[in-house]
C-alpha cells in the first residue's frame, strides 16, 4: 500500500518571522559538521522530499 501526504505551511507573517529567527539562531549555535572517511549513511526507506519554493515537505513511505 502506498500512501502519499503533503503539507504545506502557511504561516503568518509573524510567525514566518519567529521561524526564520529560530532558524538562524541554530544555525550560528551548530558546530561545523565533519564526516569520517568510514563512516556512511544509513539507508532509510522514508524518503522525505522538501519543496522549499513550493513551501511543501512529502514524506514517502515503502
Amino acid at each position: 500500500m502506498k500512501l502519499v501526504v503533503q503539507v504545506k505551511l502557511l504561516p503568518t507573517p509573524v510567525q514566518a518571522a519567529a521561524l526564520e529567527a529560530t532558524l538562524h539562531a541554530r544555525r550560528a549555535a551548530e558546530k561545523p559538521v565533519t564526516f569520517r572517511p568510514d563512516g556512511a549513511q544509513p539507508y532509510d526507506d522514508r524518503m522525505p522530499s522538501w519543496q522549499i519554493v513550493d513551501r511543501t515537505v512529502s514524506r514517502w513511505t515503502l
